[in-house]
């Protein structure tokens, strides 16, 4: 979902003002996407980890993306382009994601 969120945004979000300068909020939505692929490889990466000191340091690894994933689907709702009513959607599967992540971590 949120490839396509940065597909779409991309377009708005590309073009050059009057002074000629691009629109800061078109790197976000590429954060968005990076962060958002890798919190898979991570989760597994805890997953098969032995000791319990690892597991949790991947963990922490998984809570610290999700709060970037997070902050920066709330910066992209400043940015001024048509796919912002999107956003809150994002924000909604993040929590969702949180609540599951904070279940997921007491069975570490």
């Amino acid at each position: 979902m949120a490839h396509h969120l940065s597909e779409y945004l991309s377009q708005d979000l590309s073009e050059k003002d009057i002074r000629n300068y691009e629109d800061p909020h078109i790197y976000i939505s590429g954060d968005i996407v990076q962060q958002s692929f890798s919190l898979g490889p991570h989760i597994l990466k805890a997953e098969e980890e032995y000791f319990q000191e690892d597991k949790h340091r991947h963990a922490i690894s998984i809570l610290n993306l999700c709060n970037r994933l997070y902050y920066n689907c709330q910066r992209l709702e400043n940015a001024n382009s048509n796919g912002k009513e999107y956003v809150p959607v994002i924000l909604k599967e993040i929590r969702r994601f949180r609540h599951l992540l904070r279940k997921w971590l007491i069975t570490l």
